[in-house]
């Protein structure tokens, strides 16, 4: 399935590529060149470009720890998911892995991150904005925002569901799930 995935995402490149490549050679007709001091056009037609406004994205979760809004899909199942997660300053995951490999993009701020197995801030490393990073699947890390970061991390999430979410001790084994066991 990966493999696929990558061939797909690389054929999309290449046709993009090429087509911009073909469209900033055509030279524009300056009577429809715009600036910042002209109006600005109507919005794009919903059908064929369909958009959400920043104040219009639905943000769950707690504002003090971790927000998430879901753009596109659902990481519990089958198919494409992009999700932006949200880290408030002093928020952090435990040390867990993903079954399915996932995409990150830092949108803002920045994004600490760790593999190891113990929970110590200190061990995390900085991801700033523009940084893109691939969690592994089944390889343990764990990530947030540190404690006086001025403003929240902002990542932007992808990947390819369902996706299960496994904590770890100390020593990288799989914990029970929450609310069973001990």
């Amino acid at each position: 399935m990966q493999t696929v995935l990558r061939v797909i995402v690389a054929a999309g490149v290449v046709i993009a590529v090429t087509t911009f490549a073909h469209a900033q050679n055509t030279p524009p007709n300056p009577a429809t060149r715009a600036t910042l001091s002209d109006p600005q056009g109507p919005p794009p037609d919903q059908s064929h470009i369909p958009f959400t406004l920043p104040k219009d994205i639905k943000w769950t979760g707690d504002p003090a720890r971790q927000q998430t809004a879901v753009l596109y899909g659902d990481q519990s199942k089958e198919g494409p998911y992009g999700v932006l997660i949200k880290w408030a300053p002093g928020a952090f995951s435990r040390p867990h892995f993903h079954d399915q490999t996932r995409w990150i993009y830092v949108v803002s701020g920045t994004w600490w991150v760790s593999s190891s197995n113990v929970y110590d801030e200190k061990t995390t490393y900085p991801f700033h904005a523009g940084t893109f990073s691939t969690d592994v699947a089944n390889t343990v890390h764990w990530d947030g925002a540190r404690t006086g970061e001025k403003e929240p991390a902002i990542i932007l999430l992808t990947g390819v569901g369902p996706v299960k979410t496994v904590q770890v001790d100390e020593s990288g084994k799989p914990l029970p799930p929450a609310g069973r066991g001990k």
